[in-house]
């Protein structure tokens, strides 16, 4: 009788069959009733009775529990659920809303709106006071509108990053409650 060499080991996913390292298992059937704990050339060869593959479904615990189940279904289930997970999740972006000190008030509605559909969405907000020339000078009008988002942002948004400059310009970051 000739052996037929074995695949290379699975690079991914879970250890099945011939691949599971340890000399015993704690085996769970197809409808999850706990065998108990055998060695695993045995269990294997029950599993292939019913037609299933034994898989490695905790290899951390001692002894390692494993599990009559199809590899490719087990692994297709896997990945569905990591797809699933990643989709649902929501990344947090940081949006800039660049301001002047000496800005009109309409465009400071402007950029409030804006402010608040970010937050809304779920992003941080840097706002970016911007200096040129003989404003920087006055660093306590930038700081005056600055103060004024964050009132008018309070009931939506917390101040992560309270006002301070950097170079030519203060920065404040605001992060929705």
């Amino acid at each position: 009788m000739m052996r037929r060499p074995l695949a290379p080991p699975p690079m991914s996913g879970p250890r099945f069959n011939e691949f599971i390292q340890s000399q015993k298992v704690r085996v769970i059937d197809e409808n999850g009733e706990n065998l108990g704990v055998m060695y695993t050339r045995e269990a294997i060869e029950q599993a292939r009775e019913v037609g299933l593959d034994l898989v490695e479904v905790s290899p951390n615990a001692d002894p390692p529990v494993a599990k009559f189940l199809d590899v490719g279904k087990f692994k297709y289930e896997a990945q569905k659920k990591a797809n699933l997970a990643r989709k649902s999740q929501k990344t947090q972006e940081i949006k800039e809303i660049k301001m002047r000190p000496n800005i009109d008030d309409h465009d400071y509605d402007t950029k409030m709106k804006k402010v608040v559909e970010f937050i809304e969405e779920g992003d941080k907000v840097k706002v970016t006071m911007r200096f040129r020339g003989r404003e920087l000078s006055h660093g306590q009008l930038g700081m005056a509108v600055l103060q004024r988002v964050a009132e008018q942002t309070a009931e939506i948004a917390k101040v992560e990053a309270h006002p301070r400059m950097e170079g030519r310009q203060m920065l404040m970051v605001l992060a929705p409650k």
